[in-house]
C-alpha cells in the first residue's frame, strides 16, 4: 500500500514538474510567408535550430499571406516574430503603399534584430516569346504576374517597372497555377526570384514543370536607368534555377530580409540568438541556401551591417543586435540614437 502511495506521489510530482517546465517556456509565434516560399522554408530551418539551442523558448512557425502580414501581425500583437524587409519598413515608416493608413492600428513598433538574406527579383517570359519580348520596355501593355498581392517581391518588381516607365496589367494568379497560365498565354510574364542569390522558391520549381520559361533581362539602357535612380542591380548564375533559363546570366534586383523579434525578447537572448546563428551558419546554409550570406562569422557580421544600413532610419534596432555588432566591429555610432529602449 505504502509503495503504491509513494509511486502515486512520484508520478504526480513528475507531472507537476513537466507542466511547470512547459509553462515556463516562452512561446514565440513567428510569422512567415506562405508554405512553398523561400521565407517559410528558411523560417522552419531557423526555428528548428533555435528550439534545440534555446529550450526556454518554443517557436511556432505560422505561415501567413505574405511577409507584410507578419510585420502587421507583430505590430498588432497577433504575432511575436516576423519576417521583415527594408521595403516593408520603408512603407511602414512613410505611411505609404501597403501600410497606408496602418499607423492607427500599430500597438508596438516592429524592430530589426537579425538580417538573414537578400531576395533578388527578376522577370521571365515563355521561351516561345523570346524573340518578340527582348527588354522590359517590351512588356508595356502586357499582363504580368508580379507576385501575390501581399508579397514584397511584387512591390520590388513593380517599383522597378515603374522606374522604367513600364505600364502593365497586373494578373492575379495562384502560385500553384502560374506555370499553366504562362503556358496558356493568359499571362505574358511572371516574377522570378532567388534568396541569397542561390535559392529559388519551391513554387518556381513547380512552375518550371508546367512551362518552359526564359529569364527576361533588362536592356543596357534600362540597367543604366535603374542605377541612375538608385536601384540596386546584381546578377545570379542561371544554374541556381536548376533548369535552362535560356540566358547566360539572370539580372535581378536585391533587397534585404530578416527574421525579427521585439523587446519582448530581452537583449541577452537576442544576443544569444545571433551567437547561435553565427556558430551554426554553415549547417544552416547546408539545410537551406537562403542562409548562405550568413554562413560564416565574417559574412554574418558584414551582412548585419548591410542590413542595418538599409533600414536604420526606418525602424528601431534591437539592443541585442547592437551589442553583437559592436563586439564584431561593424557598428556605426550614427545608429546609437536608433537603438530601441528596453
Amino acid at each position: 500500500m505504502l509503495q503504491r502511495v509513494l509511486q502515486s506521489v512520484a508520478v504526480a510530482a513528475l507531472i507537476a514538474t513537466s507542466a511547470s517546465a512547459a509553462w515556463s517556456q516562452q512561446d514565440i509565434r513567428w510569422g512567415t510567408p506562405p508554405v512553398g516560399t523561400a521565407g517559410h522554408k528558411a523560417g522552419v530551418a531557423l526555428a528548428n535550430l533555435l528550439n534545440k539551442e534555446m529550450p526556454q523558448y518554443h517557436i511556432s512557425v505560422l505561415p501567413t499571406a505574405g511577409a507584410i502580414a507578419t510585420v502587421k501581425g507583430y505590430a498588432t500583437k497577433e504575432l511575436d516574430g516576423f519576417y521583415g524587409s527594408d521595403i516593408a519598413f520603408r512603407e511602414l515608416a512613410n505611411d505609404t503603399g501597403r501600410f497606408m493608413g496602418f499607423q492607427a492600428r500599430v500597438q508596438r513598433m516592429p524592430i530589426q534584430s537579425f538580417w538573414s538574406n537578400t531576395i533578388e527579383t527578376g522577370l521571365a517570359i515563355h521561351v516561345r516569346n523570346k524573340d518578340k519580348i527582348k527588354s522590359w520596355a517590351d512588356l508595356n501593355g502586357k499582363r504580368i504576374f508580379t507576385g501575390p498581392l501581399p508579397f514584397d517581391t511584387r512591390t520590388q518588381t513593380e517599383r522597378t517597372l515603374a522606374a522604367l516607365g513600364v505600364k502593365f496589367t497586373y494578373a492575379q494568379v495562384d502560385l500553384a497555377t502560374v506555370g499553366a497560365q504562362l503556358e496558356a498565354g493568359t499571362v505574358d510574364a511572371m516574377s522570378i526570384y532567388t534568396a541569397s542569390e542561390s535559392a529559388p522558391p519551391p513554387w518556381l520549381a513547380e512552375t518550371s514543370l508546367a512551362a518552359d520559361w526564359a529569364a527576361l533581362n533588362p536592356s543596357a539602357d534600362e540597367l543604366a536607368e535603374m542605377k541612375k535612380k538608385g536601384l540596386a542591380v546584381t546578377e545570379v548564375n542561371p544554374k541556381v534555377f536548376n533548369r535552362d533559363t535560356h540566358t547566360d546570366k539572370v539580372v535581378v534586383m536585391p533587397f534585404f530580409y530578416g527574421f525579427d523579434v521585439g523587446l519582448e525578447v530581452p537583449e541577452a537572448d537576442v544576443y544569444k540568438i545571433l551567437t547561435i546563428i553565427e556558430k551554426n551558419g554553415a549547417d544552416l546554409a547546408k539545410i537551406d541556401p537562403t542562409f548562405s550570406q550568413v554562413s560564416d562569422p565574417k559574412k554574418m557580421a558584414e551582412f548585419q551591417k548591410r542590413g542595418v544600413q538599409s533600414s536604420w532610419d526606418l525602424v528601431p534596432i534591437h539592443p541585442g543586435l547592437a551589442k553583437w555588432m559592436r563586439e564584431k566591429g561593424v557598428w556605426d555610432v550614427k545608429w546609437d540614437s536608433k537603438i530601441a529602449k528596453m
